[in-house]
């Protein structure tokens, strides 16, 4: 699995070469004309967390479950309409995904490949070795909370969501809101290119 994005580079994001490389968040600062500065944290489960039916960003509540996945929605939805052969992409990487609490299980199937366009969209692919099937990804970064969400391409859940800066980090915390309205925490994990332990 690990030579799939470097026998298929142009899988969703073109003309990304090295989809193994990641981003700074002061590449993507600069790559994405949002003017963001500072960074805001999503560490889901600690400063992020359901209650009770409601979503607490620290000690305040923000909105109900159901709302902060309808927000997800609503933020996948409204990435601008953007040609992938047009754009210009900043590889975010390529991870693997697993269930939050899963670290030590189960090797994971599902990996994930994804690049961001100076319009904020997000591009990338889903590839699930157990089925040997992979998918195209699409969604966007949102200006003002920094939250960025996607899904499968014509597809409206499950949705995917995490904040801009985890993005940046070895491994991000996300959030997976699935049809039947359940939420579930999931981890991704950066990977290395496999390339770069054979080169010179």
């Amino acid at each position: 699995m690990r030579d799939f994005w470097s026998d298929y580079p142009g899988w969703a994001a073109w003309r990304i070469t090295r989809p193994y490389r990641w981003a700074t968040w002061g590449a993507l600062t600069g790559w994405v004309g949002y003017g963001w500065s500072d960074p805001y944290a999503y560490s889901y489960g600690e400063n992020v967390y359901y209650q009770e039916g409601s979503v607490y960003y620290g000690d305040e509540v923000i909105c109900t479950s159901e709302e902060y996945a309808q927000q997800a929605e609503q933020i996948v939805t409204s990435a601008p309409d953007v040609s992938p052969e047009q754009a210009e992409w900043l590889p975010l990487g390529v991870f693997a995904l697993t269930q939050d609490g899963q670290a030590t299980g189960p090797a994971p199937t599902l990996f994930l490949q994804l690049a961001i366009s100076k319009e904020g969209v997000i591009s990338g692919t889903l590839h699930n070795t157990a089925t040997d099937s992979t998918q195209s990804i699409e969604g966007v970064a949102d200006k003002e909370s920094q939250r960025v969400a996607w899904t499968v391409t014509g597809q409206t859940r499950p949705i995917m969501e995490t904040g801009v800066a985890n993005l940046t980090e070895d491994t991000a915390p996300a959030l997976v809101h699935f049809a039947n309205g359940e939420t579930q925490q999931w981890l991704m994990v950066h990977l290395d290119d496999p390339d770069a332990a054979v080169q010179p």
